[in-house]
C-alpha cells in the first residue's frame, strides 16, 4: 500500500489512545499454553495460505478495496452491518472489484489481537471471510470478555474449520507475524483510525455509507479506463 490522498473523513471511526502502546507481544488465546511453533517452511506455507484467503473477487476486476479493520472497534462493525453485504453483491461479486482485508488491531481493543488471530488462523482454511462475518455478527458476545478464547473457538467450530488444526494455529502464534505486518503496513500508509478503506489512490475513514464507496469506485474506474487507452 502506498502513501493516499484522503477521499472523506469521517467521526465513525476507533482511534488508538496515545497513551497506548501498540506492542507486537499482544497475547493470543491460549498464548501461555503455546504449542512448538512450526518450522520456517511450515509457518511460510501457512502465511500464504491465509494471506490468499483474506483476498475475495475476480483476479482479473481492475479495482482494488482494501479494508483496514479491528474486529472489536464499534465502527469496523457498524461498517460490517450496514454497508459491507451491500458492496459485495454489487463490486465484488460483479466481477469490478477486488477487496482484501488488513488487520489494524488497536491496542485499547484487548481482544482485537485475539480475535485477528482466530480470523487468520481461519484464512489457513480458507474460511477467513466466514469467520470474518462471524466475528463481527458476534461482536457484543467476545469483545468484553477477559478470555475470550472459547468463544473464538465456537464460532470458529460454527464457520466450518478443522478445529485441533485451527486450535494448533492460534496456539502457535505465528499468525502474529502477519497481523503486525499488516498494523506496520497500515501505519505507514497513513492509516490512524479503523476502519479505513484504500479505493484506487483514494481513502474513505470511518464508517461511510455505500454512497461514498459508489463515488470512489466510479472515480478508480474512470482513472483505470483512462489510463488503460493507448
Amino acid at each position: 500500500m502506498k502513501r493516499l490522498v484522503i477521499f472523506a473523513v469521517l467521526v465513525a471511526a476507533c482511534k488508538p489512545a496515545e497513551s497506548a502502546t501498540q506492542s507486537a507481544g499482544k497475547a493470543t488465546p491460549g498464548a501461555s499454553q503455546q504449542s512448538a511453533t512450526p518450522d520456517s517452511a511450515a509457518a511460510e506455507a501457512m502465511l500464504s495460505r491465509a494471506d490468499k484467503s483474506r483476498i475475495q473477487g475476480s483476479a482479473t476486476a481492475p479495482i482494488w478495496l482494501v479494508e483496514v479493520s479491528d474486529f472489536q472497534c464499534p465502527f469496523c462493525k457498524m461498517w460490517h452491518d450496514s454497508t459491507y453485504e451491500t458492496i459485495k453483491k454489487e463490486f465484488v461479486a460483479s466481477g469490478q472489484v477486488r477487496m482484501a482485508y488488513v488487520n489494524y488491531p488497536i491496542a485499547s481493543h484487548a481482544n482485537a489481537v485475539p480475535a485477528a488471530t482466530a480470523a487468520m488462523c481461519a484464512a489457513e482454511q480458507d474460511k477467513f471471510w466466514q469467520m470474518h462475518d462471524a466475528l463481527f455478527s458476534s461482536q457484543d458476545q467476545w469483545a468484553g470478555l477477559p478470555d475470550a478464547s472459547a468463544t473464538l473457538e465456537s464460532l470458529a467450530q460454527k464457520v466450518g474449520v478443522n478445529v485441533p488444526r485451527w486450535r494448533e494455529c492460534v496456539k502457535s502464534g505465528v499468525m502474529q507475524r502477519l497481523i503486525f505486518a499488516d498494523r506496520q503496513r497500515g501505519t505507514s500508509s497513513g492509516v490512524n483510525s479503523t476502519p479505513s478503506f484504500f479505493i484506487g489512490d483514494e481513502v474513505i475513514r470511518g464508517a461511510a455509507g455505500a454512497p461514498d464507496f459508489r463515488a470512489a469506485i466510479k472515480k478508480a474506474r474512470a482513472k483505470a479506463a483512462a489510463s488503460a487507452k493507448p
